[in-house]
């Protein structure tokens, strides 16, 4: 056991986790039992509850089932390591204070889990605690998160993981959409080649990349867009974009641009009228020789269309999906747009701490502390 590993087990014993209250594996008697239920309504109820926390998880994404799934199965992973050290093996179900500290602990010392992916997994283990019965005081996911603030500002554990995504800017929209269809392929031998892309997946990328900025749109999101939900008014277009992974749908509006490199408005007209768009998704794959494909383009291939327009106009950083919705924010609050207007363009939560990040992010440069002080 490494040394690292040694101050875990400590932090684990000073935490009590082993002595500390375990949670029943089984809800209680509950509440209905304090409103004078009889056995038979209070039998009724409880039945109730269960097949309406199976709805709810059965109507989670697949993807988010599978990372509950993983997140389980680390947090079994946690128990069995911990078992081994105190020659004790406490329930699953007990999700306490000391338990859930000590998981991130273990994510963090052992794992060297990135802290984005250890609040994910802190997520999943309580959701899936509590579908098997168990309760998870709020107090034990409070002090979960605060031992996590620590790690959050560390620069080497956020290392760990992909990093934040690159805000993009107009400049990197421009750049992306003026760039050369030219692009290099990897060296076969001697050998050094280019690839064309064809001027209908040049138009899709422009459309693409200006959309999901204009929108603040998740690849997902982005991805979900119908040509049905883009109407054209006379100030730019509305876009209805559809509910994914159980977030609420919106309806945004979308000006036109001063820019005709950079305008959402005309590049989106632009695709629709050269891709003949008249129902259905409105992004769809384009292949080597021009022909757009029958089926939506996918997440991925969203996100790839950004990364790649980016490596094809050469930029110093590398954009993902997510640079556009940041870009947005940092970029509108950067011009004095209204931070109200900005979190309803991206539907976000009011109180959702990356909205607020990228706030901060825009707001860096304004009244700086040093700025007019004499310096």
């Amino acid at each position: 056991m490494t040394a690292r590993q040694d101050g875990v087990v400590m932090e684990l014993e000073r935490a009590d986790v082993v002595d500390g209250e375990l949670l029943p594996a089984a809800p209680a008697a509950g509440p209905v039992a304090d409103v004078g239920y009889d056995a038979a309504t209070a039998a009724v109820l409880a039945a109730l509850d269960h097949r309406a926390e199976e709805h709810l998880a059965d109507a989670r994404p697949k993807k988010t089932r599978d990372g509950y799934a993983r997140d389980w199965a680390l947090w079994e992973e946690f128990h069995g390591w911990l078992a081994d050290r105190t020659g004790h093996a406490l329930p699953r179900t007990a999700v306490t204070v000391g338990t859930l500290v000590g998981f991130v602990v273990w994510l963090d010392e052992v794992k060297e889990a990135a802290p984005n992916s250890i609040d994910r997994r802190i997520t999943g283990v309580t959701v899936t605690a509590r579908r098997q019965g168990a309760t998870v005081p709020k107090e034990a996911t409070t002090a979960a998160r605060e031992a996590l603030k620590r790690m959050k500002r560390d620069s080497q554990r956020l290392a760990r993981g992909r990093g934040k995504a690159v805000a993009a800017t107009p400049e990197h929209l421009r750049a992306m959409n003026t760039a050369p269809a030219a692009r290099p392929q990897p060296r076969v031998g001697r050998r050094r080649g280019t690839q064309e892309l064809p001027e209908l997946a040049q138009l899709r990328d422009r459309a693409l990349v200006t959309m999901a900025f204009a929108v603040a749109g998740r690849s997902e999101e982005v991805s979900a867009l119908d040509v049905a939900g883009i109407r054209q008014v006379a100030e730019g277009i509305e876009v209805h974009v559809p509910s994914v992974k159980g977030r609420p749908p919106r309806d945004v509006a979308v000006a036109y641009g001063k820019n005709a490199d950079t305008c959402p408005v005309r590049c989106w007209l632009a695709w629709k009228e050269a891709a003949g768009l008249t129902e259905g998704p409105a992004f769809l794959p384009v292949d080597q020789t021009g022909r757009p494909g029958d089926r939506r383009l996918g997440p991925d291939g969203c996100r790839l269309a950004i990364t790649r327009a980016a490596e094809r106009a050469g930029l110093d950083v590398k954009l993902t999906g997510h640079s556009a919705r940041r870009g947005l924010v940092t970029t509108g609050r950067k011009r004095g747009k209204r931070i109200e207007k900005l979190r309803q363009q991206g539907g976000w939560a009011p109180n959702s701490p990356i909205f607020w990040e990228y706030i901060d992010e825009g707001e860096r440069w304004e009244d700086a502390a040093t700025e007019g002080i004499g310096l």
